[in-house]
């Protein structure tokens, strides 16, 4: 691991001409595919395989996102001797939009996001059997992540969430978004539109983004959206925000319930999910002295940090992953 932690410290310092040389050839290896989700959403994957390699780890993405912003990190995952396997959620990315408006986050259930993951599972991972099986999940796939182990809590060997969605910073206080939520969703016209503050994909300037601190993976990120528009995606709808907040209270209800060995990893800046939400997360699971990993200084997007802040989540997931075969 000390060759591969070298060039995880060292990686901005060079990042176009990895992203245009190595990366995109890894990248141009991919196999993608597609299956039908639930009410028939076609829900898009990609997949990073190697005969040699007998464990797998699932991606889990987060909201707007799609797979085409994990390439480097696949490439990480797959060098240390992984497969992999990166879904797009209903509605966002490759994956089928759910409304006319393909900028607006939307969801019917949030369980559908469950049900989609539980899917891609038994339908990519289970039949070829591997000797190990991972996940790792960012911010609302780890939300998602959370309610499938409550559901299948022996899927994984072990599981590893970077700033999971357990809760959302919202810009009032909570019984006002209820209140806002329960009468926006009494009218069909606001249901399904943009919530409060947002609207359409636009370009966000670095200096002002709540993110990451790496200029270098901001820029390659919003390149993905500007030279794709089919990826862009803005704010979420009323309903995914109440469907959201479900999702939050009943992940922590069926914490007790998860039993699969979990590394969680915080965002010490976070200003998009609560931190606060993750702790009380790890002290509703069943094991005794559960805490967060804390990443000094990270934002939200851990995974595309500066090279310090990534290369110790790298590790510490990886070395959790290898304590659990």
């Amino acid at each position: 691991m000390e060759h591969r932690k070298h060039s995880w410290l060292t990686r901005e310092a060079a990042f176009s001409a990895f992203a245009t040389g190595p990366l995109l050839d890894f990248w141009q290896r991919r196999e993608e595919g597609e299956f039908a989700g639930v009410a028939n959403v076609p829900i898009r994957y990609v997949r990073f395989t190697d005969p040699q390699h007998d464990k797998v780890i699932l991606l889990i993405t987060g909201r707007i996102e799609s797979y085409v912003k994990y390439p480097e990190l696949a490439w990480d995952l797959f060098h240390s001797g992984y497969d992999v396997i990166v879904i797009d959620h209903r509605g966002q990315g490759r994956s089928g939009r759910l409304l006319d408006d393909s900028h607006l986050g939307h969801v019917e259930s949030f369980a559908d996001y469950v049900d989609d993951l539980e899917t891609l599972y038994l339908q990519e991972i289970v039949p070829r059997h591997y000797r190990q099986r991972y996940a790792l999940a960012h911010s609302m796939g780890g939300a998602v992540l959370a309610l499938m182990l409550a559901r299948q809590p022996t899927a994984f060997n072990a599981v590893a969430l970077a700033s999971p969605m357990f809760g959302i910073c919202l810009p009032m206080p909570l019984w006002m978004a209820h209140r806002i939520l329960n009468w926006a969703e009494a009218r069909p016209l606001m249901r399904n539109g943009y919530a409060l503050g947002t609207g359409k994909w636009h370009p966000r300037p670095f200096a002002i983004n709540q993110l990451t601190h790496s200029r270098e993976r901001y820029r390659r990120n919003l390149r993905f959206y500007a030279d794709d528009p089919r990826l862009r995606m803005g704010g979420p709808t009323y309903h995914w925000v109440g469907e959201a907040l479900l999702a939050c209270q009943q992940i922590l209800s069926q914490a007790p319930k998860i039993v699969t060995p979990l590394l969680l990893l915080q965002a010490a800046a976070d200003k998009v999910v609560e931190n606060r939400a993750q702790d009380l997360f790890c002290q509703a699971l069943p094991g005794p002295g559960q805490r967060p990993r804390v990443i000094a200084g990270a934002r939200h997007e851990i995974l595309f940090e500066q090279d310090r802040m990534r290369a110790e989540a790298l590790e510490a997931i990886l070395t959790f992953f290898a304590g659990h075969r």
